[in-house]
């Protein structure tokens, strides 16, 4: 039987071959910010400027936000949420 492979490894191995700073939010309140270095079941390792490297458990994790979209929507590549009709749309601006 071949091994699937979950959602959370394909987000976590694109943001880390594309090199993409992420937020990770931890259920105490404190957001790290960084660039995902490596993973595992249970452990996130996360580089952040100036600082040393931070080996972050998922269990205490709440939401991993990417800095940009990942993926390329164009060859099917992930990053995929699409705006439902009954969600708000929200600018930066």
């Amino acid at each position: 039987m071949a091994k699937s492979i979950n959602l959370q490894d394909m987000f976590l191995n694109q943001v880390r071959k594309e090199g993409i700073g992420v937020t990770i939010y931890l259920m105490g309140g404190v957001q790290l910010r960084g660039q995902v270095r490596g993973f595992d079941a249970f452990t996130v390792l996360l580089d952040s400027p100036g600082k040393p490297t931070q080996l972050v458990y998922k269990h205490a994790v709440t939401s991993i936000v990417p800095a940009k979209q990942i993926g390329d929507d164009q060859h099917g590549g992930g990053g995929g949420h699409r705006r439902r009709d009954d969600e708000e749309e929200v600018n930066d601006d």
